[in-house]
């Protein structure tokens, strides 16, 4: 599907309307809904020929409607302007990083994170314990990230984006709420630790 141009991959000729644009998109979305390659295609095809009508709009080889472009001759029509592209195209950008995991996926993930979590916040383990399991949550969050994408290099970067936010965020809420965690019996170290991990769990889960 790669290999075809845009209008192609999306099955339209290069007249097609907005309307039909979206509506190719969402069918394809919605029939290969389980495979992320085909899905990324089709966002990239979609995202692609609206940038090429945006241009074409631009140069004037589009034909705009009649009534939008002698609008001040018709009286009893009301014009019907074209959809705003720039914000269709900034949405295919942002579902790019975004993630819908499988039920699969999730479980494995969620049962993970919340394992080491237990692990490391149980009442009398040791406080030297925490390294070794927030490098265990390092390792599983790049194997995570990088089996989705096979991209180590940013595997690595955003594992170690959440783990450097996890536990700047977890160190200072352990401060703001230091009385209510000594009545849990919970230091600073171990819940600095728990923030961790969810904010490593939530990266592998539904970022790409």
């Amino acid at each position: 599907m790669s290999e075809q141009n845009p209008y192609e991959t999306l099955g339209i000729s290069t007249d097609a309307s907005f309307d039909e644009i979206q509506a190719a998109k969402g069918r394809l979305i919605q029939e290969h809904n389980s495979d992320r390659f085909v899905r990324e295609n089709i966002e990239a095809a979609y995202d692609a020929i609206l940038m090429d009508r945006l241009k074409r709009r631009q140069e004037g080889t589009i034909k705009v409607a009649e009534e939008i472009q002698y609008a001040d001759r018709v009286t009893t029509t009301t014009p019907k302007f074209p959809p705003i592209t720039p914000i269709q195209v900034s949405s295919g950008w942002v579902s790019r990083f975004i993630d819908t995991p499988t039920t699969q996926e999730l479980l494995w993930s969620t049962g993970v994170f919340a394992a080491l979590a237990v692990f490391a916040v149980f009442p009398g383990s040791p406080s030297s314990s925490l390294s070794f399991f927030l490098a265990l949550g390092f390792g599983f969050s790049l194997f995570f990230i990088n089996r989705k994408e096979r991209q180590f290099g940013r595997a690595i970067g955003l594992t170690l984006v959440g783990l450097f936010v996890g536990i700047a965020v977890g160190s200072l809420l352990a401060n703001v709420l230091a009385t209510p965690l000594e009545s849990l019996n919970l230091t600073g170290d171990k819940f600095s630790s728990l923030v961790t991990f969810v904010l490593l769990w939530l990266i592998t889960s539904f970022l790409r």
